[in-house]
């Protein structure tokens, strides 16, 4: 959960499971009362993965979902874009980036980097659809450090050049990425 939107959808789904007690809902974590058994958890799961939401049931993913949380918030802001990931992950975990980077990978199948990466071409996606800005601000709020940089980039992991995605764009949800 990202947002207080998020909260008010995971507090609605999880109200609709008669056997979970719920007692609050707050950015990041669901308390019910006692302790509920496995397949209503797994139910709670399906009900929230419909929503692009799941449940976290180990530290290990804990972990994950703040460094996608950290990231999220990072690709929307222009001067973290620029920021030295590994330091600011290590700061706000509070672990080295190579234990952060190992239980990434083990959990998503993929790299921090490439997660980023993914991130911060959905938000050219947005920027583009957007259509406010030209591409060399596009290039500049994003972190990439040229317009050739970015369409490059943009072309690998799209297929289009960033003009051709203007032209038809449809964007992937974050929670799909």
């Amino acid at each position: 959960m990202v947002c207080r939107h998020c909260v008010a959808k995971v507090a609605e789904v999880t109200s609709r499971i008669p056997e979970l007690n719920l007692l609050g809902v707050e950015l990041g974590s669901v308390t019910v009362e006692g302790n509920p058994q496995d397949v209503v958890i797994d139910h709670l799961d399906a009900e929230l993965r419909k929503e692009g939401f799941e449940v976290i049931r180990s530290r290990e993913e804990a972990i994950v979902a703040e460094i996608k949380a950290k990231l999220m918030e990072l690709s929307r802001d222009g001067e973290g874009v620029r920021a030295d990931i590994a330091k600011v992950l290590q700061d706000s975990l509070h672990m080295s980036f190579r234990n952060l980077s190992r239980i990434f990978a083990s959990i998503e199948g993929r790299t921090i980097e490439n997660y980023f990466t993914a991130l911060r071409i959905e938000r050219i996606k947005e920027l583009l659809l957007d259509d406010q800005l030209p591409l060399s601000e596009i290039a500049y709020v994003t972190g990439f450090s040229s317009v050739p940089h970015l369409s490059t980039r943009f072309k690998q992991a799209t297929g289009m050049t960033p003009t051709q995605f203007r032209e038809i764009g449809i964007r992937t949800p974050l929670p799909e990425v």
